[in-house]
């Protein structure tokens, strides 16, 4: 019996049951037992999803039933609903399976109620509020020796920008960064250092974008590739006089400010600095 209409995750169908495994019709019904060893916990229920789902997908199932593991073992039908979900959006999220529709199941009449309810909240939730973002973003204040590199951007929000863009499903920031910088400018970063984050939700023009601004230093000419129109180096003069796109044109002047901060501080007679003769 099916608790609620199945919801579509990259075309895999997420869906509620109060049956056992084997009588939801999918082409695999897993174990309903966890693995012999330590009690259910959130390492061992995980563990059994990620396990199951990826056995049926390794016999080219096209769908697979999993049961709520860990409920009746010491786990909360809450607990092991959100995992199961977790588990089951993270598996349609990876795609190239075979996979095409994952029931999560609780034929317990002591639990299967908090399990179906928790399971269809969840995914709303996944799906109407936490896909929408934040989204994660980079970008780049990279130096080399005639000055600053900056792109005019050919999609909205118009105007210069900084070298950066979205970071990829599994990408770390510091990969996200360089591979951005590659594909705008053509330049290997050296020296990458994370700056400051800026999280102004006003900050994009388009949707809330948290960036994360590195500094770096870059030898070579830029050239203009992937959404950038141009890609230049202009000098801080230059910079201060140009339409700058999102907050970048603030960002700079940040960067510019530290960085004479320092200058300063590492001058004669600044704080903690040896005056002796």
């Amino acid at each position: 019996m099916r608790n609620g209409r199945a919801v579509n995750v990259r075309g895999v169908e997420i869906e509620v049951a109060s049956v056992a495994p084997g009588e939801t019709g999918a082409d695999v019904a897993a174990a309903p037992a966890l693995p012999t060893g330590p009690p259910a916990d959130e390492a061992t229920v995980r563990s059994a999803c990620a396990a199951a789902i990826a056995g049926a997908a390794g016999s080219g199932a096209a769908s697979v039933a999993l049961p709520a593991y860990g409920v009746g073992a010491g786990m909360t039908p809450v607990i092991s609903g959100k995992i199961l979900v977790q588990e089951a959006v993270r598996a349609a999220r990876a795609g190239a399976t075979s996979i095409r529709r994952i029931v999560l199941c609780c034929p317990d009449p002591g639990a299967r109620d908090a399990f179906r309810r928790t399971v269809n909240g969840y995914l709303r939730h996944l799906l109407e509020v936490l896909i929408w973002g934040p989204f994660v973003t980079v970008d780049a204040i990279i130096e080399v020796p005639a000055g600053i590199v900056v792109i005019r951007r050919s999609n909205p929000p118009l105007g210069f920008a900084l070298p950066g863009g979205f970071v990829d499903y599994g990408e770390t920031l510091e990969a996200a960064v360089r591979r951005e910088a590659m594909e705008e400018t053509g330049l290997e970063l050296l020296d990458v250092a994370q700056f400051h984050t800026y999280s102004d939700p006003a900050r994009d023009p388009r949707f809330h974008a948290v960036s994360t601004v590195f500094t770096a230093r870059a030898d070579g000419t830029p050239r203009a590739g992937d959404d950038a129109a141009d890609a230049r180096v202009v000098t801080v003069e230059e910079a201060r006089g140009l339409s700058f796109a999102f907050d970048h044109g603030q960002v700079l002047a940040d960067w510019l400010a530290r960085r004479g901060a320092a200058m300063r501080g590492a001058g004669p007679g600044s704080a903690g600095q040896d005056q002796s003769p």
